[in-house]
């Protein structure tokens, strides 16, 4: 992207709500929801996001999701909210890799225009998680 900047930070989860919708808990595969609260320190400054995540149980640990997370607050000081697209995958030792995209149009504020990607790895019992964020405004 032309004119791209990169921030980081780290964000922690505040709240994980999750539910099996079918066929079981012992099931597999097996499909859940989880209903999640983010904040984000960094670049990106906002507390109590909203996320809703579809998952995918493979086996007992491993699977795949995708989710939409809303943020409001700061980017790089810039004051407003967007959405963002989350797709990934978690393996047997509960690691988590995580790609996200800007929903289009979804910038208000001093983020209308924005456009970005970006990604995160999350290691099971680590209550921080690192992420990146490529991005530009229009």
């Amino acid at each position: 992207m032309p004119g791209t900047r990169t921030t980081t930070g780290h964000f922690t989860f505040a709240d994980w709500q999750e539910r099996v919708i079918g066929p079981g808990e012992d099931a597999n595969p097996r499909l859940a929801h989880a209903s999640v609260r983010n904040t984000f320190s960094g670049g990106i400054e906002a507390a109590g996001t909203l996320c809703e995540y579809s998952i995918v149980y493979v086996t007992q640990k491993t699977g795949s999701f995708a989710g939409m997370e809303l943020i409001t607050g700061r980017l790089d000081g810039r004051e407003g909210s967007f959405a963002v697209e989350e797709r990934g995958w978690f393996g047997e030792d509960g690691t988590v890799h995580c790609t996200f995209e800007v929903v289009r149009d979804s910038g208000s504020g001093e983020l209308a225009g924005l456009r970005g990607k970006g990604d995160f790895t999350a290691c099971h019992g680590e209550a921080t998680v690192a992420y990146r964020f490529e991005y530009e405004l229009e």
